[in-house]
């Protein structure tokens, strides 16, 4: 009977191991569970540093050609929240944007930083109004499907979106909250 378990046991563990999938995870060096006014706009109101988050991502699946990065507050009353940051045609050998690449135009090679909803390209921090309570902030990788998405630095965050949708392989995401 112990010798049965013991087979049992090593088999379940080997079994895992060899059929485990990695999921893509997106990760953060600078953003823990909240945004700072290191990340905080600066206009608006608002008067933090600006400068976009670090962001890395792992276990792209297989096929991706290129990746892509927002930033989206659901809680802004807008109606149809708020696009902080959008930046398509990340090359598919890249896994990481630095600190402030948003802001510094530190993006790689061939990267498009579109518009946000602030009329700006590149990032625009949180800046959420005083009172309003916390606001979750998306910040999204997608791997996609195409090496090119086919917009512009000028295309508006939602014709992003619709493009997104439609050559998204898988996507990670991390929420950080922030309020004034």
């Amino acid at each position: 009977m112990k010798k049965l378990s013991l087979i049992l046991a090593m088999s379940a563990i080997f079994s895992t191991s060899i059929f485990a999938q990695k999921t893509f995870t997106l990760t953060s060096k600078d953003l823990g569970g909240a945004t700072t006014k290191v990340q905080e706009f600066n206009g608006f109101g608002c008067s933090g540093e600006n400068q976009s988050p670090q962001l890395s991502w792992k276990n792209a699946p297989e096929g991706t050609k290129s990746f892509a990065v927002t930033m989206y507050d659901p809680d802004a009353p807008t109606g149809s929240g708020f696009w902080h940051w959008v930046v398509v045609d990340i090359p598919a050998n890249v896994n990481e944007l630095v600190t402030n690449a948003g802001t510094k135009n530190l993006v790689p090679k061939g990267a498009i930083q579109s518009i946000t909803d602030y009329g700006i390209k590149g990032f625009g921090g949180p800046c959420p109004p005083v009172g309003h309570g916390y606001h979750q902030y998306i910040i999204t990788v997608y791997a996609l499907k195409t090496d090119k998405l086919g917009t512009e630095e000028n295309t508006n965050p939602a014709v992003v979106g619709f493009n997104l949708w439609n050559q998204t392989l898988e996507k990670a995401s991390i929420v950080a909250y922030y309020k004034r």
